[in-house]
């Protein structure tokens, strides 16, 4: 608005039409403003998210890492919602697990979950550096323990103003032959909460899906439109919601734990399921696309308060 103060003494010198003009600008650019609620900045490697001027996450990029993914996830009150980043096992368990992440095991053979081969990021662009929804694309590349690309992924992330962050995930074939992503329960778009939001005996979170179904028990391994995973961080109410979405080739099942690890993946009807059901592996063709779409919705306040199911009907019919 400054640069806009500074050019009235000039609009003297200019035809009504041209004045027309640039208040109409002006105005455009001021509902623009008033309307992105979520801003990006890119600072080298990493990208800065902001709802609302508050600080909310960083999606990494460096090199030096295993893979990308956003982290810290702060709760609307300044909580850290996401368990802080291990990167050995002598600092606790499972120190894949990091933020919000994508991978999966048993890609062309290779453990990506397990970080035995590298998911490397060839590019990020800001679709939208500020709107609601703010967008960007990244392009990472899932490398073998060698080297050699197994598959690409290219993702839009479209973050909106209500802490829901719609992944939109494309995989094509960087081999001559079919690429298998096998059956396992190793996957596929994943979240690490802080202790306090885990299930007892860890902490006091509670774990609720679309059909009503309670606890990480009932509800790890099976087919849901959503699940959400509510506790305490700090004296405050926070949820994260996982939604699979109906356009999906198969609907996904839950890898959802006690100990604070949540996730969804379609590759597992063996393995979620005890091998009571048969394996069905997918094949990736080299001239072939997988497309898969996920949000999570990082709330406040419980299931019905955040209204969950609502904004999960309200994310399939805005098509991302």
């Amino acid at each position: 608005m400054k640069r806009l103060a500074l050019m009235i003494p000039s609009l003297a010198l200019l035809s009504r039409p041209a004045i027309a003009a640039l208040c109409l600008t002006a105005l455009a650019v001021s509902a623009e403003v008033a309307t992105a609620d979520v801003t990006l900045q890119q600072d080298g490697t990493t990208v800065k998210v902001t709802i609302n001027d508050r600080p909310f996450s960083d999606y990494h990029t460096d090199s030096d890492l295993p893979k990308p993914f956003f982290s810290p996830v702060l709760g609307t009150e300044g909580d850290v919602l996401t368990r802080s980043i291990l990167f050995d096992k002598k600092s606790g368990d499972h120190p894949h697990h990091k933020g919000i992440w994508v991978a999966v095991d048993e890609v062309g053979g290779v453990k990506f979950w397990a970080e035995a081969g590298k998911i490397a990021n060839r590019e990020v662009k800001l679709l939208v550096p500020s709107g609601n929804p703010a967008k960007m694309r990244v392009v990472n590349q899932w490398l073998d323990p060698d080297g050699v690309p197994v598959v690409t992924e290219t993702t839009v992330i479209s973050i909106f103003e209500n802490g829901l962050l719609a992944y939109d995930i494309h995989f094509t074939s960087d081999q001559k032959d079919d690429v298998e992503f096998g059956d396992t329960k190793e996957g596929l778009f994943g979240f690490r909460m802080v202790d306090s939001m885990c299930e007892a005996p860890k902490g006091e979170g509670h774990v609720v899906n679309a059909e009503g179904l309670q606890g990480t028990k009932e509800c790890w391994g099976q087919p849901s439109k959503w699940v959400d995973y509510v506790g305490p961080v700090n004296g405050h109410t926070y949820g994260v919601a996982l939604f699979d979405h109906p356009g999906n080739f198969r609907p996904s099942r839950y890898h959802v734990r006690n100990y604070g690890l949540f996730s969804i993946s379609p590759f597992g009807e063996s393995a979620y399921t005890n091998k009571t059901q048969e394996a069905k592996p997918y094949y990736l063709k080299p001239d072939g696309e997988l497309r898969l779409r996920y949000a999570i919705y990082i709330h406040a306040g419980d299931t019905e308060a955040a209204d969950v199911s609502g904004v999960y009907d309200a994310y399939v019919k805005s098509g991302l």
